[in-house]
């Protein structure tokens, strides 16, 4: 099998376009599985949007109430119902690597697995870490089937910088999950 791969000269959301690019084509060439990162619910509106109608199941992944303040909801309600109404879905709910284990390094000045594995997978870019979690999100939350290839689509700070085909796996098999391929991925 052979695939091209973008890389990007520079992290951040000016690569969103061409990242829907690569999701509308993989989508086209038979996968049905997407999962994207989203705070704001831009992007996963976005690609929501984008994918309308192409009978693929798009699952937009937002931070928790509270990541950035308590009582603070980041992904907008206009943007909420934009994917909702694109016909895609919403996982609202706390990043794997980012839990109780913050807190705890916060207090005590540690370094926990969690903390590790998420410092191991960043050596490949932020989008990379990032996928990895939200696969097993919605897996988690069963809006993806585990074991299937997934298209996911995450950034650095905002926007889509990432594309990448993962086998899912929920958090309790962590160690079932693959990165099969990376579509597209900053080079810094």
């Amino acid at each position: 099998m052979q695939r091209t791969v973008d890389y990007f000269e520079r992290a951040g959301p000016h690569n969103t376009s061409r990242c829907l690019e690569i999701a509308k084509r993989t989508v086209n060439e038979g996968m049905r599985q997407v999962v994207v990162a989203t705070t704001s619910g831009e992007t996963g509106a976005a690609v929501a949007e984008a994918l309308a109608g192409s009978g693929a199941n798009v699952v937009a992944v937002t931070h928790s109430a509270g990541f950035k303040a308590s009582n603070d909801m980041e992904c907008s309600e206009t943007n909420r119902q934009r994917i909702l109404g694109a016909g895609g879905k919403i996982y609202t709910g706390t990043i794997l690597t980012h839990s109780i284990e913050t807190s705890l390094a916060t207090q005590f000045q540690g370094v926990y697995p969690t903390t590790l594995i998420a410092l191991t997978l960043r050596r490949l870019g932020q989008g990379i870490k990032v996928v990895c979690e939200i696969v097993m999100e919605a897996c988690d939350a069963g809006l993806i089937p585990e074991g299937e290839e997934i298209l996911a689509l995450a950034g650095t700070g905002k926007g889509a910088d990432t594309v990448a085909i993962l086998r899912s796996a929920a958090s309790k098999r962590f160690h079932d999950l693959k990165v099969l391929e990376i579509l597209a991925k900053p080079r810094e």
